[in-house]
C-alpha cells in the first residue's frame, strides 16, 4: 500500500474534494448556458491538465512511469463519459439535483465488482440498492413530467462508478499525482474531437469561469484521490454527500432554487443507501469494491 491510512485526514480531504466538485458544478452551469458542454468537458481537462505541468515538472518526469497504462486508460474513458453525462446535466437541471445524480455511484459499484471482480452480493447489499433506485425514483419525480435529463445524469452516476472503482485499484500502486496525470491527459485527448466539432470562440468572462472550472476540477480531483488512497471508502463515503448540500446552497444563492420534499426524501434515500451498501461489504468481510479498486 502507497499511503498510509488515516481515516480523519482521509474524511477531510473527501470532504474538502466535494466543496470543489461542487464549486465546479457551479461553475459549469454559469459557462455552459452560452458555451457547448463538450466545450466545457474539453477545457475542464485541457486547464487542469495546464495545472498540473509545473507539479509534475517538479517532481520529475521519471515519475511518471507507470506499468498500468490500460487501468489509467480505462479510468479516463469512464470518467469523460460521466463528465459529459454530468455537465449536461448540470446544464438543464437544479444544481442540487444534478450533483445528487452524480452521486448514484455507490449504488453501481458493487453491481460493477459483481461483474468484474466476481464478488458475491449479500442480500444487506441487495437490499440497499433496492432503496437508492427506489430514491432515485422520487428524485425523477414519477407523477410529473418524464424527465429524460435526469436519467442522462443517471446513466453518469453508473460510468462515475466504473471510474472510481479503478481509481481504488490504482491508489494501491500509483501516487494521487500520477493517477490524476494520466486521467486529466486522457480526457484532454479523448474530449478534443467533440470540442472541435462544436467549437465556439469564448469571451474574456468566459475564458476566466473556463479555467476556474479547470482549477476547480482538478483540485478535487487531487483531494479526492489521495482521501480514498488513505482511507477506506465505506468510513469516509457519507461525506461525499455534502457536494448536494453544497450544490443545494449555491443553487439557492445564485438561481433562487429551491428543494421539493420528493427530491429531499429520494436524496436520503439514496444517501442512505449508499452507506449501507458499502457498510454491508465491510460487515461481511469481504473486501469493499473501494478498498480493491476506487468522480
Amino acid at each position: 500500500m502507497l499511503y498510509k491510512q488515516n481515516l480523519p485526514l482521509g474524511a477531510l480531504l473527501i470532504l474538502l474534494s466535494e466543496l470543489m466538485f461542487a464549486s465546479m458544478g457551479a461553475t459549469v452551469k454559469t459557462v455552459t448556458a452560452e458555451l457547448p458542454s463538450e466545450m466545457a468537458v474539453f477545457m475542464r481537462s485541457l486547464f487542469g491538465l495546464i495545472v498540473l505541468m509545473p507539479l509534475v515538472w517538479s517532481r520529475g518526469l521519471a515519475n511518471l512511469q507507470t506499468r498500468v497504462a490500460p487501468l489509467h486508460l480505462l479510468r479516463a474513458a469512464a470518467g469523460v463519459s460521466a463528465m459529459y453525462c454530468f455537465f449536461y446535466a448540470l446544464a438543464n437541471l437544479p444544481l442540487a439535483e444534478g450533483m445528487l445524480l452524480k452521486m448514484t455511484a455507490p449504488l453501481f459499484m458493487p453491481l460493477i465488482a459483481w461483474l468484474w471482480l466476481s464478488e458475491s452480493l449479500r442480500r444487506g447489499v441487495v437490499l440497499a440498492i433496492g432503496l437508492g433506485f427506489a430514491g432515485v425514483i422520487l428524485v425523477l419525480d414519477p407523477t410529473g413530467e418524464f424527465n429524460r435529463i435526469a436519467l442522462v445524469g443517471l446513466l453518469g452516476g453508473l460510468l462515475a462508478a466504473q471510474a472510481k472503482v479503478t481509481v481504488r485499484r490504482l491508489g494501491r500502486t500509483e501516487s494521487s499525482l500520477r493517477v490524476v496525470f494520466y486521467f486529466t491527459l486522457f480526457c484532454t485527448l479523448i474530449s478534443l474531437v467533440p470540442a472541435l466539432w462544436s467549437w465556439q470562440a469564448p469571451d474574456l468572462l468566459q475564458w476566466s469561469l473556463l479555467i476556474l472550472m479547470g482549477v476547480l476540477g482538478t483540485l478535487g480531483q487531487l483531494l479526492m484521490t489521495r482521501g480514498y488512497a488513505i482511507a477506506a471508502a465505506s468510513s469516509v463515503s457519507p461525506f461525499t454527500y455534502f457536494s448536494v448540500v453544497f450544490g443545494a446552497i449555491y443553487g439557492y444563492l445564485f438561481w433562487d432554487e429551491t428543494l421539493s420534499l420528493h427530491f429531499v426524501i429520494g436524496a436520503l434515500m439514496i444517501a442512505l443507501a449508499g452507506m449501507l451498501a458499502l457498510g454491508s461489504k465491510r460487515l461481511s468481510g469481504a473486501p469493499l469494491v473501494n478498498q480493491s479498486v476506487k468522480s
